[in-house]
């Protein structure tokens, strides 16, 4: 058997310890590469202002969600005037538009309301 036939090991000889030595080398400088970049993470992240809520009776609500629900809200209204008005039945893919529309009143509510 030689020694490059696949399932034969090769025995460590005497002086072939620097892959070894390599190997903890890389392995001690990327946990302080991790370290430093925890490090600047933990600098950072105080900086990061809270998320903005909403107390709606006596609980905090995130803003998004509120926006989401008065997008949600004036998306159903749309539906309403666009069904009463038979222009509900020409559109071309319903669920991407009243999609695009919740999407839509959501940013504006946010704009407005949150700015």
């Amino acid at each position: 058997m030689d020694v490059g036939e696949p399932g034969v090991d090769r025995l460590p000889r005497a002086g072939q310890g620097r892959p070894v030595a390599k190997a903890a080398h890389r392995l001690a400088t990327g946990r302080q590469r991790a370290a430093s970049l925890t490090v600047a993470a933990l600098i950072v992240v105080p900086g990061c202002s809270p998320a903005p809520s909403q107390t709606i009776l006596g609980s905090y609500f995130p803003s998004w969600m509120v926006c989401a629900l008065a997008g949600l809200g004036a998306t159903v209204v749309i539906r309403q005037v666009f069904a009463a008005t038979g222009l509900g039945r020409t559109l071309p893919a319903p669920l991407v538009v009243y999609l695009a529309l919740v999407v839509a009143f959501s940013f504006a509510t946010w704009l407005i309301w949150l700015d």
